[in-house]
């Protein structure tokens, strides 16, 4: 199995950039699909991005493209969501996921989560 675990959440004003990361051990990283979702308070979980595989191939939600970039080194078993410009509504627990196969921007694809990272963006 998997173990993700995500870091570098924070709180930033509106404008501001952050970096979380997500630290991956148990079986080979490199097989399997990096997806980042996120749930504000009273909402449902959102896909925001994904790599896949070797990371040549990257998706983002509408909501998120050119202000979060997504990457991952599979030599160190790890993956980044550089997230800049920031907004209010980006405000939410942010989740690192792994998953073997399935569609990247559905949650039911993904086999093994992390615990998640605040992150808050003040106006």
């Amino acid at each position: 199995q998997v173990q993700l675990a995500e870091s570098g959440g924070g709180l930033v004003q509106a404008g501001g950039s952050l970096r979380l990361s997500c630290a991956a051990s148990g079986r080979t990283f490199s097989r399997y699909i990096l997806g980042w979702f996120r749930q504000a308070p009273g909402k449902e979980r959102e896909f925001v991005a994904a790599n896949l595989g070797s990371g040549v191939m990257t998706s983002y939600a509408d909501s998120v493209k050119g202000r979060l970039t997504s990457s991952r080194d599979n030599a160190k078993n790890t993956a980044d969501l550089q997230m800049n410009s920031l907004k209010p509504e980006d405000t939410a627990v942010y989740y690192c996921a792994a998953a073997i196969g399935g569609p990247p921007k559905l949650s039911t694809s993904y086999n093994y989560w992390g615990q998640g990272t605040q992150v808050t963006v003040s106006s």
